[in-house]
């Protein structure tokens, strides 16, 4: 196999421009269609809001459409391979580059490199934009779309036990004695284990000693009755650092802070499987741009004449689609403990890429 991956600039860069112009153009299309769907089931939930309009719908799309660009970015590089290398094979052009002496992983150079280039670029997207939007938007549903506490570090669906009784909170805002919980429910059990009652209140702060709701409902299920304290502190065993901890969110917390917060939970003492996944995973899953590539390599090759080259395209399509089945199989597994977070990151990722590799020598090379 030739070392020189690159022999011709000219035939470089016509074809990741090609390959660049596809991505965009399935990514584009895409987002575009999963974004109105999504706005025809949420649209109506932010409009029952009193005082929402159209400005909050638009704000809605906005913080949608990164979590789709991310999510969807593999997936339209995947596609964007297999019509690129499907165009060129019909076109005859693969032939004329065997033909000039270029090897299949010379063929494929050009596409692997743009493909890398886009997985950094979608790794650095998360870390700045992404991670933000999740935040936010996280919050704002939480809070079912009403105005959300001017606070950028807004966490949302907390849930901490404080031994049999379980305290939760839809959103959270502030920190150390200033965090506020809203949206605040209060289960208490019995010695017996049993629910005795359950509390919930719009707002709760920090006491020093506990939280104070305000505006409690509190409803007792022994005589099945509610009524409405003036005053009602719970929850003294949970501290504001407990909610901080118990707040945490992968997906809305950039590579480094998610790593600050790994070693609070060790300190902690908490377990941290699953956001050592979550951390390994947002380095493997922006670089999974680069497999599709080698996955779809398949429907470059072979005569456009022999009637393979429709199989051959569904072949690439099926090897890129199981790629983001295992992957999150392994995440989930990695997730609860059932893998080390390292292999549940990258495992999928070396075993495809090793396949990929092995189907292009053994069919072309």
């Amino acid at each position: 196999m030739q070392l020189d991956f690159f022999p011709s600039r000219a035939l470089t860069v016509y074809l990741a421009k090609l390959f660049v112009v596809r991505i965009l153009a399935v990514l584009v299309m895409l987002v575009l269609v999963l974004l109105m769907l999504d706005l025809l089931t949420t649209t109506g939930k932010i409009l029952a809001v009193p005082g929402n309009g159209q400005s909050e719908i638009w704000t809605y799309a906005t913080l949608r459409a990164p979590q789709l660009v991310a999510r969807f970015l593999p997936y339209s590089v995947l596609l964007a391979t297999i019509i690129t290398l499907v165009t060129l094979n019909q076109n005859s052009e693969v032939i004329a580059m065997k033909a000039a002496g270029l090897s299949a992983h010379q063929v494929l150079a050009p596409l692997l490199l743009t493909a890398l280039i886009v997985g950094v670029g979608s790794f650095a997207f998360n870390e700045r934009v992404v991670t933000r939007a999740t935040a936010t938007l996280k919050a704002w549903d939480a809070n079912e779309f009403r105005q959300v506490p001017a606070d950028s570090g807004v966490r949302s669906n907390v849930f901490i036990a404080d031994g049999p009784d379980i305290l939760s909170a839809a959103s959270v805002s502030g920190q150390g004695d200033d965090t506020v919980l809203t949206g605040v429910s209060w289960y208490h059990r019995a010695p017996s284990g049993a629910l005795s009652d359950q509390v919930r209140g719009d707002r709760a702060t920090w006491t020093g000693d506990g939280w104070r709701i305000e505006n409690p409902r509190r409803f007792d299920v022994a005589t099945a009755k509610s009524d409405s304290p003036e005053s009602l502190v719970i929850g003294r065993g949970v501290t504001p650092e407990q909610i901080r901890l118990g707040s945490i969110d992968p997906d809305a917390q950039s590579f480094w802070e998610l790593s600050r917060s790994i070693d609070d939970y060790e300190v902690a003492g908490r377990r941290t499987a699953e956001l050592r996944s979550k951390w390994w995973h947002k380095l493997a899953g922006p670089l999974s741009s680069v497999l599709m590539p080698l996955l779809g390599a398949v429907a470059a090759f072979g005569l456009a004449r022999s009637g393979q080259l429709f199989v051959r395209a569904v072949i690439g399509m099926a090897l890129g689609f199981a790629y983001f089945v295992v992957d999150n199989a392994a995440l989930a597994m990695g997730n609860f403990g059932g893998y080390p977070p390292l292999l549940a990151a990258w495992a999928p990722f070396v075993l495809f890429a090793l396949i990929g590799e092995t189907v292009l020598i053994r069919t072309e090379e």
